[in-house]
């Protein structure tokens, strides 16, 4: 699947540079010293736009832990590095697909778990693929799985993945990312069934030296590898939540890899510093300005209306992003099947209709808060919706959080609206997963139940017709936007530079697979 992307050109826009250089120095990381370059020690240094949350694949946060799992565990299948989505074996030295509903597989003879926990085995596939939708571990990553039935052990190493129904993402979702990471059974059946930032048995190509909250985690080679050897000694993780904070440690030598904020696309076209490489990507991710609909000031379906049509997107987009990236349709990106060409709403804002709706609602002296993570894009696009509510008299706080405290948001009873931004994969599956009613107190944070949608949800996964599949997942994104909670911003892009002495390992939409990347 090749998704096709059209680059916006970037404008001269410097009005954010100064005081973003200003601050930038004093919100480094700790650890990062002065270096002429990072890979002069044969360490490679890359930036994570935040810090790990869990090492257990059941409870990932997503694509930050997920380079960490990626690296240390195996799967099945990994994705495979270029412009195209593909994937490549891993773990199994076999695998097919017998019937829709049968795949076959046989694992390597080669790879074992640290502290002496043994051989991966087929048992461990079984226990991790079956603990992730069992009831019982409450794992928010069970949509990945799908409609998993079962693992069937049919020899030491091999077994047959059963599904309850044909599942169209599993080759996409399931095996290749977070959910395909294959843990110790024993290891894990030892620690009560869960680990949290502790790795208890490692298997693949790296392992997790050291994890240093806020600072950075540390990969080591493992020296028990028997596959192809990775190119690095070590990895350094570090979280940095804003793109101009890592480009001025980019500058520095500090770091070897890093996305970099749309701003600075133009001058990096220039010539990158240090003999370094711009490298342009589309973007899967999707942000959004969500509305929580069982908050009590905003369970006034008029009152959410206002509020989407008084929010100029084109605006927003200026000012965050410099006018760089398109507007969004949905939460499905384009080139993938169930990209609406246009939303309900228009991008520009009409004012005149978002007073009349805001009037029909009876709500007067709306006062809301708008939360949003601390990082340079979001916290001007928060401004900017801020400026246009006040034109029809609606009142913004705007709340900015740490990492931490944001991504925690699912427990926040008091959150009102929310500046969002999710990853996402190339199937649409993965995106309408997480705004199902299972998903209400997890990762669908505007409490959006409808049963329409979760049915759609659960039937596009099962089809192959990808002309019924697109219909319907665009009737699941008119829903959202009918409910009045969300307001769709941009997909965003992927621009990446990394350092002379690398060759970076990235999939289509730009996302680092860290495992493999070598030296140049």
């Amino acid at each position: 699947m090749r998704i096709e992307w059209t680059k916006a050109p970037v404008g001269r826009r410097n009005f954010l540079k100064g005081a973003t250089a200003l601050g930038a120095a004093a919100v480094l990381p700790l650890g990062l010293g002065s270096r002429a370059m990072a890979t002069a020690d044969g360490t490679l240094r890359v930036r994570s736009y935040g810090d790990l949350q869990s090492i257990d694949p059941a409870f990932s946060k997503g694509v930050i832990d997920e380079e960490i799992h990626a690296s240390i565990y195996n799967k099945l299948i990994q994705y495979k590095p270029g412009r195209e989505w593909d994937w490549q074996m891993d773990a199994a030295a076999m695998i097919e697909q017998g019937d829709e509903t049968h795949i076959k597989f046989a694992l390597r003879d080669d790879i074992g778990f640290t502290n002496g926990f043994g051989a991966m085995t087929a048992e461990d596939v079984k226990f991790s693929f079956e603990r992730i939708v069992a009831e019982e571990t409450e794992s928010p990553n069970k949509p990945d799985m799908g409609p998993l039935s079962h693992v069937e052990v049919t020899s030491e190493r091999e077994g047959t993945i059963v599904l309850k129904e044909p599942f169209a993402p599993l080759w996409s979702i399931a095996l290749p990312y977070i959910t395909g990471n294959i843990v110790s059974k024993k290891a894990w059946e030892s620690a009560g069934g869960k680990a949290t930032t502790d790795p208890l048995a490692e298997s693949g190509p790296y392992l997790r030296d050291s994890w240093s909250p806020k600072e950075k985690t540390v990969l080591k080679r493992n020296p028990d590898w028997k596959g192809e050897a990775p190119a690095w000694d070590t990895i350094e993780i570090l979280p940095i939540d804003d793109e101009n904070t890592a480009e001025i440690a980019f500058e520095a030598g500090e770091l070897d890899f890093t996305r970099v904020s749309l701003g600075s696309v133009a001058r990096y076209r220039d010539g990158v510093p240090n003999g370094g490489t711009l490298l342009e990507y589309p973007s899967l991710y999707y942000a959004w300005l969500g509305m929580n609909l069982d908050h009590p000031k905003l369970q006034n379906k008029k009152l959410r209306q206002a509020i989407q049509h008084a929010i100029d997107v084109p605006s927003v987009l200026e000012a965050a992003y410099f006018g760089a990236v398109e507007p969004s349709t949905g939460i499905i990106a384009p080139g993938l099947v169930g990209n609406r060409p246009q939303s309900l709403v228009p991008p520009q804002a009409d004012f005149a209709k978002a007073a009349d709706l805001l009037a029909e609602s009876g709500e007067t002296n709306v006062t809301l808060k708008l939360d949003t993570l601390n990082k340079t894009t979001f916290t001007t696009a928060a401004q900017v919706i801020q400026a246009t509510l006040a034109q029809i008299g609606i009142t913004v706080e705007v709340n900015v959080l740490e990492s931490g405290a944001f991504w925690a948001s699912a427990d926040n009873e008091d959150l009102q609206l929310v500046l969002n931004r999710y990853s996402m994969t190339p199937d649409p599956y993965y995106a309408t997963s997480w705004f199902t009613t299972g998903q209400v107190g997890h990762w669908n944070w505007e409490q959006f139940s409808n049963d329409e949608f979760d049915k759609i949800h659960a039937e596009a996964a099962q089809l192959t017709d990808q002309a019924k599949r697109d219909e319907m997942y665009r009737r699941a994104q008119d829903l959202m936007e009918e409910s009045g909670a969300y307001r769709f911003l941009t997909h965003e892009a992927t621009p990446v530079v990394h350092s002379a002495g690398v060759v970076p390992a990235l999939r289509p939409d730009g996302l680092a697979l860290l495992r493999y990347f070598g030296k140049a």
